[in-house]
């Protein structure tokens, strides 16, 4: 009888990307990170295990939405007091903390226990063009873009 292969926890190979999200789609981008942060990419996936990469955005400020998200998408937060619910559009957040909106995406495409909470420690998003993990030599990974896809 053969049994399922599952990777030895300590051999696991994990290796650092850097994706630019300069004139990206914001869920085209956070499926594709995702993808990467979760391991499904890899044919050493295994659903229960952290099989996946490191993932460092730059340039998160420059991210774009479709159609009228700008102004109509809007991102919850709440402080846990009664009242204590804040709202803030898409332009709003952009302006002020970029780096929460591709945050937010690619949570949200986690899965919702501590394995996914595990996964979202491996994802760095930065605002600017440069990053502090230039020790780990990370990969530059492209991601496609649809060509005649228009914002």
């Amino acid at each position: 009888m053969t049994k399922t292969y599952l990777p030895p926890v300590n051999e696991i190979d994990r290796k650092w990307y850097v994706v630019d999200a300069s004139n990206q789609r914001l869920g085209r981008l956070a499926v594709q990170i995702a993808e990467i942060l979760r391991g499904k990419n890899k044919p050493t996936y295994t659903p229960h295990l952290d099989t996946g990469d490191f993932v460092i955005v730059v340039n998160a400020e420059k991210i774009q939405v479709t159609g009228k998200k700008s102004s109509q998408k809007l991102y919850r937060r709440h402080s846990g007091r009664p009242g204590g619910m804040k709202t803030e559009t898409f332009e709003k957040l952009q302006a002020r903390l970029p780096e929460r909106i591709i945050e937010t995406a690619v949570k949200g495409m986690l899965p919702k226990n501590t394995l996914g909470r595990q996964l979202f420690t491996k994802l760095k998003v930065y605002a600017g063009p440069n990053h502090p993990h230039d020790a780990q030599q990370p990969e530059v990974l492209n991601v496609n873009t649809i060509p005649g896809d228009k914002a």
